[in-house]
């Protein structure tokens, strides 16, 4: 070891250092394309706020960050010459632009991920900038370089979109919460205008419940809590602080030019040539992520200027509203919970808390106050100017004043001017812009547009075989003998699963166009099914046959399989449609009993609990018995078209529950997830109008919305009436109308659907 060449060892070591400095700008490039799709979807959805859905606050961005900010932390490689010192510079102003591109996607999180995720971030920023302060007074000390000190500009910027990060975290419970008791207040308001509290047996989807989920569209949008962090004023704050940083790279590049001319000169440091990828990949990056900080700061310094010119008033503008320091009046004010049994200890304890929350206090009033003197000093200097310019430009517009101008005045609707009602704020916040609040509600129409584009076309074409919902009993009868004692119930989409593996086995069909369009058509069906069974099932008995449907179907949608059995080969040994169905029933029988025989567990006594393979095959043998009680002398094709037909059936039925789903999308989520949610039910409006439409066709029964999401309610409501869907659906109606009770018929069930997307 002591002959060693120390110089011959370091060269050894910094030979893989150029890889490293390709992973640094694989890195950075990275983060820039995730701020590029943040602003393109910004862009694309009219969304100017710029909500962080590809690139946010979190354990994998950090990641990558901390890969990306390798220069500014590294101490042993010396940066300072030529474009080894801009790189460095560069990676600290890359680090500021993506701080404040992180400031909306506090939003997005629960509070202790919020805890977390800033934490993590302190550490992180904290790192780089103890790092650079070491290494500018090393040199500073040692060899007299005093260039290197505009490192320490970004690194002071860092620290403050850091206090501006903190204080916005801190006002986020309290934001939360006094959003959630408005949302919760106007629910009802919504509920009780709409009926919906009413309108238990007869939820149906009509312009009057569109009205109604327009108002919970306009709720979730205003108070997503990304948007009303885009739009609080530290978050304009972190935008300012952005662009100066921006402008410091600028600066430094004109300089540099100015000096050096064109060329980013050499590298001399051990990262190599990929020192330069960095420096470009990152400044690509601040530009990049530059967009999002100047639209939302234009948006609130164009939007403040209007408030400004109508009116102000500074005690109002000043005013310190009580969610910005809640939190830690909250923390201050509570008792420490130590289990400390020295009185004079535990005193101590509680009353250095008290005056350091205190000084927190005071630190976050004048953070606000700052944050405040930010965006109203610059709005102060140019309102003159824009005074001026309304005046002259209302003289002159005076004079080509037309009738058409009066009708535009009055072109808002009745509709836009009751849903301003519902547009949720915080305390003291100012109304949003008109042209905010315009796109919020057109919005909504072009989702349904959206959703009228991806209607199910197969399905629909399958539909048109549905006459009635006599499939829903006919699927499974009660002569069947049960492998159990305990009878297990069923969901929508197991049967419909069963069903469709049978018709695809049949011989003469398992190769025609026919049976390929019905595969296709209970596949589009399934996605539909899958969420009216997620959205409202309540039971979790009901979750292992679930999941028994989404095995099975996956199965027999890649492979032509069910539980290893290939249908296409059935088909063609089996000579008719009797044999495939006592094949697959006494394969399904054997299966069921053979699992009983050797199973021990008495977890297993309750068939809910089976394996999604036997719950499958118990499905399987009762259908296929069931269709072989039933099955007369018809064809291969004729026995395929009334399974097609109970299919339809099937499907009609469990698609009647689409209303309920919608409604409970628009209002039983969590603030985060709400806009999303209300976003999916209008996308499932536009989706689901033709069927709906043809939906039409049949009076409804008079099942309460509970019930209806269930089929064995409605076999229990028809095996209660007879058997017969038709004559008791009829019955009740009549019977029904005598008593008052409403009854959900096509009459009531009216969409426009484009013609054009349903061709």
């Amino acid at each position: 070891m002591g002959n060693l060449d120390g110089n011959n060892v370091q060269e050894k070591l910094d030979e893989p250092m150029p890889w490293i400095g390709m992973y640094i700008a694989a890195a950075s490039a990275g983060c820039t394309l995730a701020m590029a799709a943040d602003a393109f979807n910004g862009f694309r959805s009219k969304k100017l706020w710029f909500p962080c859905k590809y690139f946010s606050l979190n354990a994998t961005s950090l990641t990558i960050l901390g890969v990306a900010m390798k220069l500014p932390v590294d101490l042993n490689t010396l940066l300072v010459y030529e474009s080894d010192g801009l790189a460095r510079f560069s990676s600290l102003v890359f680090m500021s632009t993506v701080m404040a591109n992180f400031m909306s996607s506090l939003g997005s999180m629960e509070d202790k991920e919020i805890l977390m995720n800033v934490v993590a971030l302190g550490i992180l920023v904290t790192t780089i900038s103890v790092n650079v302060w070491i290494q500018v007074f090393q040199l500073r000390s040692f060899f007299g370089y005093n260039n290197i000190d505009i490192d320490m500009v970004p690194t002071i910027f860092m620290l403050l979109l850091l206090a501006t990060l903190v204080s916005s975290a801190i006002t986020l419970p309290t934001s939360k919460r006094s959003l959630e008791l408005k949302y919760q207040e106007m629910h009802k308001v919504a509920m009780r205008e709409e009926g919906i509290a009413t309108r238990r047996h007869d939820l149906k989807i009509d312009q009057r419940m569109i009205d109604g989920m327009q108002k919970y569209w306009v709720m979730a949008e205003t108070s997503n809590p990304q948007f009303v962090m885009a739009r609080s004023i530290f978050c304009t704050t972190s935008s300012v602080i952005c662009l100066i940083v921006a402008l410091l790279l600028l600066m430094t590049y004109i300089d540099w030019f100015a000096r050096m001319g064109v060329t980013l000169g050499a590298s001399y440091s051990v990262y190599g040539h990929y020192t330069k990828w960095i420096l470009i990949v990152q400044s690509i990056g601040v530009v990049v992520g530059t967009i999002a900080p100047l639209f939302r700061w234009t948006g609130a310094f164009r939007f403040k200027c209007l408030m400004t010119c109508r009116k102000i008033n500074l005690s109002e503008e000043f005013k310190i509203e009580a969610y910005w320091i809640q939190t830690l009046v909250n923390w201050r004010d509570n008792s420490p919970g130590l289990q400390i049994h020295d009185g004079k200890c535990k005193k101590f304890l509680h009353d250095a808390k008290w005056f350091a929350l205190t000084f927190l206090i005071g630190v976050q009033i004048m953070m606000v106050i700052v944050s405040k003197l930010l965006l109203l000093v610059p709005v102060l200097l140019v309102t003159p100017y824009l005074l001026w310019f309304n005046i002259f430009k209302a003289r002159c517009s005076s004079q080509l004043t037309t009738s058409n101008n009066d009708m535009g005045s009055e072109s808002r609707s009745n509709a836009e001017l009751n849903l301003n009602r519902f547009v949720l704020l915080l305390d003291g916040e100012a109304e949003l812009p008109e042209r905010t609040l315009k796109n919020i509600y057109h919005q909504a129409d072009k989702v349904i547009e959206m959703g009228k584009k991806q209607q199910p076309k197969d399905l629909i074409h399958l539909l048109d075989k549905f006459s009635n919902f006599s499939g829903v009993i006919e699927f499974d009868s009660s002569q069947v003998p049960s492998l159990h004692s305990q009878q297990l119930p069923n969901c929508w989409s197991l049967p419909l699963v069963t069903l469709t593996s049978i018709a695809i086995s049949l011989p003469n069909v398992a190769n025609n166009p026919n049976a390929r369009e019905l595969m296709s058509s209970v596949g589009e069906g399934l996605c539909l099914v899958k969420l009216i069974e997620k959205t409202l099932y309540e039971n979790v008995e009901l979750i292992n046959i679930r999941n028994a449907a989404d095995v099975v179907w996956a199965r027999v949608a890649f492979y032509n399989k069910w539980q290893g059995i290939n249908l296409r080969r059935i088909s063609r040994r089996c000579k008719n449609s009797k044999n495939v169905l006592r094949e697959l029933s006494s394969n399904a029988e054997a299966t069921v009993i053979e699992f009983k025989r050797k199973v021990n567990d008495f977890l297993m006594e309750n068939p809910v609990n089976w394996p999604p393979k036997i719950i499958a095959a118990n499905s399987m043998y009762r259908i296929s018995q069931t269709i072989l009680l039933s099955c007369q002398e018809e064809t291969d094709e004729g026995l395929f078209e009334r399974l097609s037909a109970m299919i339809a059936d099937i499907l009609a039925a469990c698609f009647t529950n689409l209303s309920q789903v919608m409604i409970t999308k628009c209002h039983r989520n969590a603030i985060v997830e709400r806009e999303k949610s209300v976003h999916e039910a209008f996308l499932l409006l536009g989706r689901t109008g033709h069927i709906v439409e043809l939906l039409q066709r049949q009076e409804w029964p008079s099942l309460d919305h509970e019930k209806a999401a269930y089929i064995e309610e409605w076999r229990a409501f028809f095996l209660k009436n007879n058997e017969n869907p038709v004559t008791s659906t009829s019955t009740s109606t009549s019977s029904d109308k005598a008593e008052g009770t409403p009854i959900s018929n096509g009459e009531q069930i009216s969409i426009i659907v484009d013609d054009k997307s349903s061709k």
